[in-house]
């Protein structure tokens, strides 16, 4: 048990270091959230914008810069989350084959992964939720907070896919983006006519559009709109982990049919084997 939590330990602290080594995105979190909430509240008129939340199917009437807000902040999370992930996986790629080649068990490589994501989009929805918070008061913000968590999950397990299958970089950022303003441009009342469209279902954060809408402005359950997400995020998470397998699996059995001798085995140890594929360690 001792090997195993040593073995996540270790993974995860390289995980995170490779988040921290990513300033742009540091910076975006810092900069990029507050300034966009605060912008849709100084300049999108108050006046009540109503709508139908088809979640539970009531008609609310929030002031149109606060509903701008929620959107805002789910439109950042969303791309932060997806940009990081995308990132780290893109060019930590090499290093993770390393790392699977060094004879380290991807199962646990998954998981600090997974915890990595946990993390930082715990964050940035904490945070998010902070800033839309700020000049007024969300009638359920633990809930807000949760809708803004998973929505960032979902697309934090999207740039993992990416990060796996694409070639370039910028055919994944501009893939996240596009599908973060797709996705909730068409959920935006004040923006799309066809919010309320039955096709809106089928978009990636639907579930958090509609949790987070309810949580914002009234007292009304959740849960629906977050199993809903959770079920996105299920799907999300199982193709980043099909799609990580497969790359870390694909390493080292070319290695050995060409001949050459494999890192794997028990004498390498975590550290041991994390220090062997680091670049410039151990050939």
């Amino acid at each position: 048990m001792r090997r195993h939590w040593a073995l996540f330990a270790t993974a995860s602290r390289y995980a995170l270091i490779g988040h921290a080594r990513n300033r742009f995105a540091m910076l975006l979190v810092v900069v990029y959230i507050p300034v966009w909430i605060a912008l849709a509240y100084l300049t999108i008129p108050d006046r009540p914008a109503p709508f139908r939340l088809r979640a539970t199917g009531e008609i609310l009437s929030p002031p149109g810069n606060h509903l701008t807000q929620i959107t805002g902040a789910l439109n950042a999370v969303t791309l932060i989350a997806g940009f990081m992930m995308f990132a780290a996986t893109f060019t930590g790629g090499a290093f993770d084959r390393r790392l699977a080649m060094a004879g380290y068990p991807r199962f646990h490589l998954v998981l600090s992964k997974l915890a990595a994501l946990t993390l930082v989009c715990a964050a940035v929805a904490a945070y998010a939720t902070a800033a839309a918070g700020f000049a007024w008061s969300p009638r359920q913000p633990l809930m807000l907070a949760t809708a803004l968590f998973c929505a960032a999950l979902t697309y934090g397990a999207l740039g993992v896919v990416f990060g796996s299958v694409l070639r370039r970089e910028v055919e994944g950022m501009f893939a996240i983006l596009m599908i973060s303003i797709i996705d909730l441009a068409l959920q935006n009342p004040l923006s799309s006519s066809g919010s309320d469209s039955g096709v809106v279902r089928f978009l990636p954060s639907y579930g958090a559009v509609q949790a987070s809408t309810s949580a914002a402005f009234s007292h009304a359950s959740v849960s629906q709109g977050l199993a809903i997400q959770l079920l996105w995020l299920a799907g999300a998470a199982l193709a980043g982990f099909l799609v990580f397998r497969r790359r870390t699996r694909d390493a080292l059995p070319r290695e050995r049919k060409r001949g050459t001798p494999g890192r794997s085995g028990p004498g390498l140890g975590a550290e041991g084997a994390a220090r062997a594929a680091e670049p410039g360690g151990a050939a």
